[in-house]
């Protein structure tokens, strides 16, 4: 979407010179220019968030379309419904992507949900869903761009169900001792995305394999530059902590706590 790995890094090490100044967490961070918009912690209330975005898309006359994801938990809450029906009825331009990612939390579907597929949670709204291997980035291009256009047309939201697979833990603090080791090793010998990728370019000609070691050494060098441009950057003054808390905040220098 744009954002550069410097900013990313900062963001991830709440310099005083990241997006948000220090402020929310690696993904909790906008680029109103670019087009994105930081996730929410309760991801559920993204969609309404995205549906009101594109609201306004609508009434602008703007040829823009809003893309929004959930994961299978996040299509149990309310929110996730609420948007969802707000969207269809005022037919608008967003696409909805649904992540069957196996796990909600260490929840598996057969605990949350009664539907073998989350597209199907969208019938009873008059969404048109679709469902595609979530790990075949080809078949996720192709359903997005369909979507995409045709919410671009005036035809209304439109639901993508990705069947994948969450490899990681919730967060830092989860180690996913609830889901079976054979499991996950079977999803990442035979279903990794990225290895299914470039194993169907090389199959069909498209990239040789020394272009895409160029392209890991060209991204690796990138990545560790920004690293090394930020990692001793200052942190954020305590004193810059309350201005876009507070219409009228203490006055620099002010003391605003005391110790105990």
């Amino acid at each position: 979407m744009g954002a550069q790995p410097i900013e990313i890094l900062r963001q991830y090490m709440a310099k005083a010179d990241s997006p948000t100044h220090g402020r929310e967490l690696n993904l909790h961070f906008n680029d109103l220019e670019k087009g994105y918009l930081g996730q929410i912690s309760h991801l559920g209330d993204m969609i309404p968030v995205m549906a009101g975005i594109a609201l306004s898309f609508k009434l602008r006359g703007e040829a823009r379309v809003g893309l929004v994801y959930i994961g299978d938990g996040g299509t149990s809450t309310g929110t996730f419904h609420e948007g969802l029906n707000l969207a269809a009825v005022q037919r608008l331009p967003l696409v909805v992507i649904g992540e069957y990612n196996h796990w909600a939390y260490s929840t598996p579907p057969q605990k949350q949900f009664a539907v073998k597929d989350l597209a199907e949670k969208t019938m009873g709204y008059g969404i048109p869903a679709v469902t595609v291997d979530g790990n075949d980035v080809f078949a996720v291009y192709e359903a997005t761009k369909f979507a995409v256009e045709r919410a671009r047309r005036g035809k209304g939201v439109h639901f993508i169900e990705v069947k994948t697979y969450r490899r990681k833990g919730h967060a830092e603090h989860d180690d996913q001792h609830y889901v079976p080791k054979e499991e996950l090793e079977q999803w990442a010998k035979a279903n990794d995305p990225v290895d299914r990728y470039v194993q169907r370019l090389l199959a069909a000609d498209r990239v040789a394999e020394g272009d895409l070691k160029d392209i890991d050494d060209r991204v690796r060098v990138e990545v560790d530059q920004a690293t090394d441009a930020c990692v001793d950057e200052p942190l954020p003054e305590p004193q810059t902590a309350l201005p876009s808390v507070y219409v009228d905040p203490p006055a620099a220098g002010k003391l605003w706590f005391k110790s105990l």
